[in-house]
């Protein structure tokens, strides 16, 4: 594990350290009479005023005071002189040395197990048999927001949903009671706290509706709305964000992703109203090919949206999934306008600059690295998880880890090499490079009878806290071990060691 071996050993004889060891041996020959509680404690009450025990006093009734240490101050100089100059040289050796580089003390007492913290659930959302089709954390780490919805078959744009939250740091927590319940009347997909406001929760409806929800206000916490117009979404939104407004880097806007092909930037209007400020669109005829990649076929044709996921070092860049499997490079910088034969009254520009290489269906999920500029993880209906470069075009890996769906993938916020995935056979699985590029080093069950785990997040304050919801409508939050919490040495040359691997 370590290097610089040493050929010999330096042994020191204390001489000092000897002849002191003798003195002790020859006091510890004296006796002394064994003293009772009270005599100990007037004696030592005789030291701390100053004064003598009583001389006429008989030997079974006081304590006589024990001689002050003898002290070779001599021989204790001639030995340190005598040592100073090979411990000096063995000193220098030492911190010149590269043995310990990278290691890290660990005081805290390691955990070697992932355990449920918590599992919640509101029963009323699981008597009508809805999902928890999304969670969020908030920007403090202790609230934990769920919507609740259907993603499988069937129309549920009119059937009531429900957006719960919980504070986990309350002591008097329930976990089958929300600390707030809200009402929607269609289903819910999707729901993102705001980066910076710790009530601020933005969400997205099956009905292509977007809303802004304040926390703080028990009695009526909706405050923006979308509303339908020419403008809005015609199809499901499957995911918001909050993306920091280039114009004014201090507020924050709601994207809105939707298969009917729009990612729309929403701002702020009197009567609490929200309406698009600008947009983007995918046309199959304006999505780049990249060289040896599956043709499609051109036409106007608007290309689905499923996921995105915005670059941690540049702003304007964002990755993008879609229904066809299509995975694109983006950018929020282009001035391109998009090729539609139905105009918009609000600019839609076309996004994409380069495509990688497809999926075998739907893309559910994409999770851009915290910790490399170019690395970002994608997962979909073909069960496989992909990590991607942004420089080329074929993944760098390609990980089957479920034979049916992967519904979610995220990068640990504090680990380079971790990731999570939540899969359609119900497990939690968490990942770890440094151990290995196969296979997951921890499957968790989260459902007994296999049904599909949809969504999971890492809290960003506590990062030992991983929540996942599932189909059955329960949200566990999985505290995790010191093994996926603390990074190790030379983690992030390993990262960069991956990201530099070059295929065909």
């Amino acid at each position: 594990m370590f290097g610089d071996a040493s050929a010999g050993v330096l042994d020191v004889e204390s001489v000092w350290r000897r002849d002191q060891g003798t003195r002790c041996e020859e006091k510890s020959t004296q006796t002394l009479p064994i003293p009772t509680a009270e005599r100990v404690a007037q004696t030592r009450h005789s030291h701390e005023v100053g004064v003598q025990a009583d001389p006429q006093a008989s030997p079974a009734q006081a304590l006589p005071l024990p001689p002050p240490p003898l002290v070779d101050y001599a021989g204790l100089w001639a030995f340190l002189q005598r040592v100073e100059e090979p411990v000096i040289r063995e000193l220098d050796k030492n911190w010149k040395s590269h043995a310990f580089d990278g290691f890290e003390v660990n005081w805290a007492d390691p955990n070697e197990t992932v355990s449920c913290a918590h599992s919640l659930s509101y029963p009323e959302a699981q008597e009508r048999n809805l999902q928890v089709t999304s969670i969020s954390w908030n920007v403090t780490g202790a609230v934990l927001a769920c919507s609740y919805g259907r993603l499988d078959d069937g129309d549920w744009s009119s059937e009531k949903s429900f957006l719960c939250t919980w504070n986990l740091n309350r002591r008097a927590l329930n976990p089958h009671r929300p600390d707030l319940v809200v009402e929607i009347p269609s289903a819910v997909l999707c729901v993102a706290f705001h980066p910076q406001q710790p009530s601020l929760i933005a969400g997205g409806l099956f009905s292509g509706e977007v809303l802004i929800w304040d926390t703080s206000r028990q009695e009526d916490p909706l405050i923006w709305r979308t509303g339908m117009t020419d403008d809005t979404h015609t199809d499901p939104v499957y995911q918001v964000s909050w993306h920091r407004d280039p114009q004014q880097p201090h507020a924050f806007r709601v994207l809105s992703v939707s298969t009917d092909g729009k990612i729309l930037v929403w701002q702020e209007e009197r009567d609490g109203l929200l309406r698009p400020a600008s947009g983007f669109t995918f046309v199959q005829q304006q999505i780049p090919r990249s060289t040896k990649l599956k043709k499609h076929a051109r036409g106007d044709m608007v290309v689905g949206v499923t996921s995105l996921s915005f670059s941690h070092f540049e702003p304007s860049v964002f990755i993008s999934g879609t229904e066809g499997g299509y995975l694109m490079k983006c950018s929020t910088a282009v001035d391109t306008a998009a090729l539609l034969r139905k105009s918009s009254s609000i600019p839609l520009r076309a996004p994409a600059q380069f495509s990688f290489s497809s999926h075998g269906g739907p893309i559910y999920s994409v999770s851009c690295s915290p910790f490399h500029r170019n690395l970002f993880l994608s997962g979909g209906t073909d069960g496989h998880v992909h990590l991607h470069s942004m420089l080329q075009a074929h993944p760098l890996l390609s990980l089957q880890l479920s034979k049916k769906y992967i519904f979610s993938v995220r990068w640990s916020p504090v680990r380079p090499l971790v990731f999570a995935a939540a899969s359609g056979e119900g497990e939690v699985q968490l990942f770890d490079f440094a151990k290995s590029s196969q296979k997951p080093s921890v499957s968790i069950r989260q459902t007994p009878n296999q049904a599909p785990v949809y969504c999971l997040e890492f809290n960003p304050r506590q990062t030992q806290l991983l929540a996942a919801g599932d189909a059955g409508g329960t949200v566990k939050v999985w505290q995790l071990s010191s093994d996926f919490t603390e990074e190790g040495p030379r983690e992030m040359s390993h990262l960069d060691q991956l990201a530099n691997e070059v295929t065909d």
